[in-house]
């Protein structure tokens, strides 16, 4: 590569919209809000600790409902409807992503997002789903009969443990890549990492202002 086309350190990418960084943080936070307050509705030594159980209960359920509300307001960007359209279709070469073990030396062409990317968003868009449906359940339970309530529960419970293990496992990726934390609050990377990590994205060229 010579230097009329190699990649320079300074060239700033547009990666992500305003819209949806504010999606990522929104739901960043009421999902921090939405764990907390569990474990305090869940457990009795945090329940203890933390004393008024009606306003932990009542926050609980506000963040919850609140939870898709971003979403359904971030389709109004024409950005973050492409992008979700990204995110949803899995490639051949995105199997091979997964099974490879230097997935991350460019060597596997990656479009805008990894498939480890992908499977997260499939997963955090189902959880969701899922939880805002045992949810309605759990807070409507006067006109649920008790084996939907029981149901309800036992998937709500369970489901809350698996998406503290996703959040954990998100939260451990995102330490080790510090570009792409900045990608992520500022919308955009630096041109190196984006031609290493993602060297099939078409990224906008616009420099940052």
């Amino acid at each position: 590569m010579d230097a009329a086309t190699s990649p320079s350190p300074s060239a700033r990418l547009l990666r992500f919209s305003r819209a949806e960084r504010w999606v990522h943080r929104s739901i960043a936070v009421l999902m921090v809000v939405l764990i907390a307050t569990g474990a305090a509705l869940y457990f009795p030594a945090i329940s203890v600790l933390v004393g008024n159980r009606p306003l932990v209960s009542d926050i609980h359920w506000i963040a919850g409902f609140a939870l898709p509300i971003p979403l359904v307001f971030a389709l109004a960007s024409k950005t973050f409807r492409k992008d979700s359209g990204e995110l949803n279709r899995f490639s051949p070469d995105d199997w091979k992503w997964l099974r490879s073990k230097d997935r991350r030396s460019g060597r596997i062409p990656v479009g805008k997002f990894n498939a480890g990317q992908k499977l997260n968003a499939a997963f955090s868009l189902g959880a969701i789903i899922i939880m805002l449906a045992t949810g309605s359940i759990m807070f409507f339970s006067s006109l649920f009969p008790d084996d939907i309530r029981t149901g309800a529960t036992f998937v709500h419970d369970w489901l809350t443990l698996l998406i503290v293990v996703v959040v954990a496992g998100h939260t451990y990726m995102a330490m080790k890549d510090a570009e792409a934390r900045v990608g992520m609050r500022t919308g955009y990377v630096a041109q190196p990492w984006a031609i290493r990590e993602h060297p099939e994205w078409e990224a906008p060229t616009e420099e940052r202002r």
